[in-house]
């Protein structure tokens, strides 16, 4: 009888150690089996604890997009970095240099978010009880850290009130006290929460869960208001219309727009394959988004009705960005993409190393950061895709000695115009910039702004 157990065992060892494990499969987030498919990866928990951020290229998605090994060569500022001393750059007033860097026990694949007085917030997969940390704008100085219990894949939201809204694989989303990162409520969902929080103009805050739901909560009781059910997985991050419109993508391949105050559905688009993307909207109240059919689709946000398509090179997970001129933003397949928000014509497109599923964030200048599988972090001229400057991060080495290393991550522009964002190598880094501060667009970075309310700006 324990034969069979012995077989499968030793069979696992086996295709454990085959490149293409690591150089493919792990190259997506590892999500729950469904029925659906979805484009979303399913393996057993236990596995995945034990290979927490080993994404050394490969897999994109259920589409295949194959990743090309990385040489792990340094860039100079990279060997300036080495050079450095408490990891400051000799030259720290140059755009692209490092300010500093903060390293957490774990990948970070959560984007930071930025509070009114500067305190930076993000989450990471720490090998042990999985942290939201709050570190200081400026120095990089830690200021207190939250542990979930499990990985927090999810992007910190922040309140009117201070409070940090953040989802975890505890199944749970947590409201913590901004200053002191005291917890005041978590509310216990189906599944996963990977989904990050938007928050609503009446304080309610709309998050998702692998449980295929779509919660409503009370911000400052954690008390349920709604719930949605869709046909799938819920990796997307809900975004608020100027009516309280609730936009939000599913793995069942549809784009669905409920009632902020009911959770009622208005109506639902259909795609080719998951929505895994979270949307932005545009000043006309256009819904932009992508999906794992390898597309970025402009929706009417009142009627639910295509204006018109893009097709990228791959599947599309990034989140998009819009410009002061209405430009959208987006990533995929080893590219960043720049199209006419009215016609969806491709202006330009710039090719990375890497798959692109970080979220690109528009600086007061024009300037567009987006963050790369081949561990480099871009800056790009806005009217013409031509590279500034670009930042490598680093890389380790896991439990099987696979290498680890990418910025998923969306960046994050602070008040100055510094850049924070994480990385594959477990570490938050905050980057000098020649902007000033974000754009003044309809939709400069990942939930719409530094605190990640996710929620569109009212003129």
């Amino acid at each position: 009888m324990k034969k069979p157990v012995i077989f499968l065992f030793l069979a696992s060892i086996v295709f454990i150690s085959h490149p293409l494990f690591s150089a493919s499969i792990l190259q997506a987030p590892v999500q729950p089996r469904q029925k659906d498919g979805g484009g979303i990866v399913s393996a057993n928990r236990a596995l995945r604890l034990s290979l927490r951020g080993t994404h050394s290229g490969g897999l994109a998605s259920g589409h295949g997009d194959l990743e090309p090994e990385n040489t792990g060569a340094q860039s100079p500022l990279g060997n300036d970095l080495a050079r450095s001393q408490a990891g400051r750059p000799l030259d720290s007033d140059r755009p692209g240099q490092l300010l500093w860097k903060f390293e957490t026990g774990g990948v970070v694949y959560s984007s930071p978010a930025i509070g009114s007085s500067g305190t930076v917030y993000v989450g990471s997969l720490d090998m042990k009880d999985s942290k939201v940390y709050a570190l200081d704008g400026k120095s990089g100085a830690k200021l207190w850290e939250f542990a979930t219990g499990s990985s927090v894949w999810s992007s910190p939201a922040i309140g009117s009130d201070g409070s940090v809204y953040v989802g975890s694989e505890t199944n749970k989303v947590y409201a913590l006290d901004g200053k002191s990162g005291v917890k005041k409520w978590e509310f216990v969902a189906g599944s996963y929460v990977r989904s990050s929080p938007a928050i609503g103009t009446d304080g309610a805050v709309y998050v998702g869960s692998f449980d295929h739901k779509v919660y409503a909560l009370d911000g400052k009781s954690g008390v349920k208001l709604w719930e949605f059910k869709t046909g799938g997985i819920v990796y997307s991050s809900p975004a608020i219309g100027t009516d309280g419109t609730v936009y939000v993508g599913s793995s069942d391949f549809k784009v669905y727009a409920l009632d902020g105050k009911s959770g009622v559905k208005q109506w639902e688009f259909k795609t080719g394959h998951a929505v895994n993307s979270s949307p932005a909207i545009g000043t006309d109240g256009t819904v932009y988004i992508g999906s794992t059919d390898h597309k970025l689709y402009a929706i009417n946000g009142k009627s639910g009705v295509k204006k018109w398509e893009f097709e990228t090179g791959g599947s599309v997970w990034s989140s998009p960005a819009i410009g002061s001129d209405g430009t959208v933003y987006v990533g995929s397949y080893k590219k960043l993409y720049a199209i006419n928000g009215k016609s969806g014509v491709k202006k330009w497109e710039f090719e990375t190393g890497g798959s692109v599923w970080s979220s690109p964030a528009i600086g007061s200048d024009g300037t567009v950061y987006v963050g790369s599988f081949d561990k480099k972090v871009y800056a790009l001229d806005g009217q013409t895709g031509t590279k500034k400057w670009e930042f490598e991060t680093g890389e380790w080495k896991n439990y099987f000695g696979r290498t680890v290393r990418g910025v998923s991550s969306s960046p994050a522009i602070g008040s100055d115009g510094t850049v924070y964002v994480g990385s594959h190598d477990k570490k938050l880094y905050a980057l000098k910039t020649a902007s000033k501060a974000p754009a003044n667009s309809p939709w400069p970075m990942r939930g719409q702004n530094a605190r990640h309310t996710g929620r569109v700006k009212k003129n």
